[in-house]
């Protein structure tokens, strides 16, 4: 763990992104396998260890340090990791084991433990290190390393670091599991080149620049709902199919339904949905969809009760056919046929808006307030599917925010450079009883500026402290914007924001003409 310890501290406070790839290539060709794998799996967010969440660390530390100088260095320092390397005490006598830890080590040990299991182990293996490892050890278990590597600029310094084409990498990427015996040989030589009839690859995702002021010529584009779910790939190569997320993470697990009724050999782009109970067969919200997300196992009750299905957008292999060189109008001629192999209860593939021209078009979106509708989208009839954004091939033109003037009533603070400020904002609505109740919170869509502005307003209008959570007088009114509202059990008030950011600081407004629960309920979709 040393090694990679070392080059955690190195990163973050590098801030050259030459010199972080540098880094990273170093420390891959000077690590043997299998470390430098599951190295790079840390680096990439590859690593999922069930056994070992923050509240378990929190119970470790809190049981050997007193728990109030713990929660309030926390507080101070702003990140768990760190906080916990620098107060773990030593332990009272030499370790049982004195052979240095490895990262290969660490990571098979604690994934092969029970959940009632995995804590003992860590506790026993931080008790073995030193503070850079513990802080390195509790990043990697935890998911969230926060180093100031992304995923891709980490695959970029694996390309670099052996002289590999960095799309040819992303490509196999997620067909392939840490520690990556197959892509090390093939970097190394020793090995072939993982290819898309070895493995259901991903492929990136096309993407659109938003729309803004321009206006389109309906003749060059075609127009078609940018429906409100998550973005899909689904592959089926081998007997074996795949769906992966916009990120290139692997949801298969989550959505079985969907996955076994994709058996047709090729890759196609769409959106993730549930049907809605309350229009039997139609697409439901976001909200609906929003249970089944992040499940590892999904319960027979919850397959029946929110079956997931797939609006198809694009295709990509027809069989081992590559269409993406095609023009937009050819793959969706193509695209029509590829479904009509597939469920109709699973897939259908997304209309086209027919509109005059693009007057008639604003007209039709403007009136488009269906949950599972976020906006359109506008696609130039001769595209290629292309990896990331192209300027004039896609755009996307997302339905105007909802607004709400809401009350702040609690604050916390941030994470990482917002760790020294009140930057985390609960805010409610009047019930017709003159209650305030939470509906949503934020921390986005304000300047730096503001930031500062309502961490001063925090501090002087403190009611009590509860942790790093502040209550405050209800009397600053913030507008809301927020993209929809859904109803929620979950909450006290009924309702649930949909992406809530901060749209204005509004001092000139009273806390009392601040929304009601009923005016937000009112936008329920």
């Amino acid at each position: 763990m040393h090694a990679f310890a070392a080059l955690l501290d190195a990163l973050i406070y590098t801030r050259s992104r030459n010199a972080k790839l540098k880094l990273i290539g170093d420390y891959l060709r000077a690590t043997p396998d299998p470390d430098r794998g599951w190295a790079l799996a840390a680096l990439t967010g590859e690593i999922d260890i069930p056994g070992v969440k923050p509240a378990v660390v929190r119970a470790l530390i809190e049981a050997r340090v007193d728990p109030v100088l713990f929660r309030m260095s926390r507080d101070y320092v702003g990140d768990t990791a760190e906080t916990v390397a620098l107060l773990w005490p030593e332990p009272a006598g030499p370790p049982a084991d004195t052979e240095p830890l490895g990262v290969a080590a660490v990571v098979e040990r604690l994934t092969r433990l029970s959940r009632s299991d995995a804590p003992a182990a860590l506790a026993e293996m931080l008790d073995r290190m030193d503070a850079d490892e513990r802080f390195a050890l509790i990043k990697m278990a935890t998911g969230g390393l926060r180093v100031g590597v992304s995923a891709r600029l980490a695959k970029q310094a694996l390309a670099d670091a052996f002289g590999l084409d960095v799309d040819a990498v992303e490509e196999v990427w997620h067909g392939i599991d840490p520690p990556y015996p197959a892509l090390f040989a093939w970097a190394e030589g020793t090995g072939e080149q993982p290819t898309a009839a070895d493995v259901p690859v991903f492929r990136p995702f096309m993407l659109a620049h938003p729309l803004e002021e321009l206006r389109v010529d309906l003749a060059d584009y075609a127009a078609e709902w940018k429906w409100d779910g998550i973005r899909v790939q689904l592959v089926h190569v081998a007997g074996e199919t795949r769906l992966y997320s916009r990120t290139g993470d692997d949801v298969t697990r989550a959505f079985p339904d969907v996955a076994a009724a994709f058996a047709t050999h090729g890759a196609v782009d769409g959106e993730l949905m549930v049907r809605g109970q309350a229009q039997a067969g139609e697409a439901g919200s976001f909200n609906a969809l929003q249970q089944r997300l992040g499940r590892k196992l999904v319960s027979a009750k919850m397959l029946a009760e929110a079956p997931a299905f797939v609006r198809l957008y694009d295709i990509l292999f027809d069989g081992d056919e590559d269409l993406r060189a095609l023009p937009w109008t050819d793959r969706r001629a193509r695209l029509e046929s590829f479904a009509t192999r597939l469920d109709p209860e699973r897939f259908d593939v997304s209309t086209v808006i027919e509109a005059a021209d693009f007057t008639a078009l604003e007209g039709i979106r403007a009136g488009a307030r269906d949950a599972a509708i976020e906006g359109v989208m506008l696609k130039r009839r001769d595209s290629p599917y292309v990896a990331g954004r192209r300027t004039g091939l896609w755009y996307k033109w997302k339905r105007d925010p909802l607004t709400a003037d809401c009350v702040m009533m609690y604050a916390q603070r941030g994470n990482g450079r917002r760790s020294s400020y009140y930057s985390d904002y609960t805010f409610g609505c009047w019930t017709a009883d003159g209650e305030l109740l939470p509906v949503g919170k934020a921390y986005s869509g304000i300047t730096d500026e503001e930031l500062r502005q309502l961490d001063r307003f925090v501090r002087g209008h403190t009611l009590a402290r509860f942790g790093p959570v502040r209550e405050v007088e209800k009397t600053l009114v913030l507008e809301i914007a927020f993209d929809s509202i859904h109803e929620s059990k979950r909450h006290k008030s009924g309702v649930a924001m949909r992406f809530p950011r901060i749209a204005r600081i509004r001092t000139d407004k009273p806390a009392e003409e601040a929304d009601t629960l009923a005016a937000l309920r009112a936008l329920v979709t």
